[in-house]
């Protein structure tokens, strides 16, 4: 039985008391297309989608944010920075910290409508700090209007590419959408996630039946998969990327894109493997040109300390899973940079 414990207001009451003002939306506009032509190979540039684990207090995530900020302005010329700014965090047996979503403060009971608020103000203060709009990931497909003018990129995690829901949610949304490759590492399945979410769709959402007309920019995250024993197998390397690349130019999808996710099953969640994971796939890039046409970007898990923590108790720290720290994050989108 489920116990109603409060009502929470339609978005627009949440975006009206904490709208975006018309230079952020000037920016937003920009960003947006920034995202679009390196997906769409319109530009030469890599995105790379960087930032926390979970973004689970505003003043660590602010403070990075402001150095990410800082940093862009050195590699904006061969790099598209999207903040990783993460608020809901799914988990694997289903309990724990779930995002700023739902539990603002980690250490607190749900509290959504307070959490609304807060991811607003956060998203909303990053803009402000660094001039860079970020990315979030969807992980309930109905709470997607309370963010969606703020974000230039969203993600479908492993555990809900293949829910319906978030398949058609993604048709209708005007931001690119990194579809990851679910946790069976199954490629088809990503692949058929994508066709899905670049179709036009009509289906039942927020008590309304709506249509959309499917998104062109929706495209693949790889990010490893477990097999049936729970062991991670990696797929950023050259082989299984060239038979997404096979399987993309064997259908009708727009904008054949693939992000490689540097840390969860392709690491190992061994964070300080990132570095050596975004340099392999720099050497393929070089080494087969439809290996470059094809890998647009990053996907990278880091924070202003290294590593992580069970408790908030190091400013800058994760408390989910471990990052890497400034000082190489600094480095390995410098060197990024220097390759593209």
């Amino acid at each position: 039985m489920l116990e109603k414990q409060y009502f929470i207001p339609e978005p627009e009451e949440f975006i009206s008391e904490k709208p975006m003002t018309a230079e952020m939306k000037k920016i937003k506009k920009e960003r947006d297309q920034e995202v679009r032509d390196a997906i769409a190979g319109r530009s030469d540039k890599m995105l790379v989608v960087v930032g926390p684990c979970s973004a689970h207090e505003p003043a660590p995530t602010l403070e990075y944010i402001s150095r990410l900020g800082k940093l862009n302005e050195k590699v904006k010329e061969k790099l598209v920075i999207v903040p990783r700014i993460y608020t809901n965090k799914p988990r694997t047996k289903g309990v724990g910290y779930k995002g700023m979503f739902l539990q603002p403060d980690p250490e607190g009971a749900a509290d959504i409508a307070r959490g609304i608020r807060s991811i607003r103000a956060l998203h909303l203060a990053a803009i402000n700090e660094s001039g860079l709009t970020s990315a979030d990931e969807m992980l309930y497909p109905e709470n997607t209007p309370y963010v969606e003018d703020l974000l230039s990129y969203h993600a479908v995690g492993a555990r809900s590419v293949e829910d319906q829901l978030h398949r058609q949610v993604a048709s209708g949304i005007e931001a690119p959408v990194g579809m990851k490759n679910p946790m069976s590492g199954n490629i088809i399945a990503l692949v058929n996630s994508i066709f899905a979410a670049q179709s036009p769709q009509v289906f039942k959402y927020r008590n309304y039946q709506v249509s959309s007309d499917g998104n062109p920019y929706a495209h693949a995250i790889l990010r490893g998969g477990v097999d049936g024993a729970g062991r991670d197998v990696p797929n950023f390397h050259y082989e299984t990327v060239m038979q997404l690349e096979e399987m993309y130019r064997g259908s009708n999808l727009e904008n054949p894109a693939i992000v490689i996710d540097c840390n969860h099953s392709n690491s190992a969640k061994q964070f300080k493997q990132q570095i050596r994971i975004a340099e392999e796939v720099m050497q393929n890039r070089r080494f087969d040109k439809d290996f470059k046409r094809i890998v647009k970007g990053f996907m990278i898990e880091s924070f202003l300390v290294e590593g992580s923590q069970k408790h908030d108790e190091v400013f800058g720290k994760s408390i989910t899973d471990p990052c890497l720290g400034w000082e190489d994050t600094e480095r390995l989108l410098l060197d990024l940079a220097e390759q593209v």
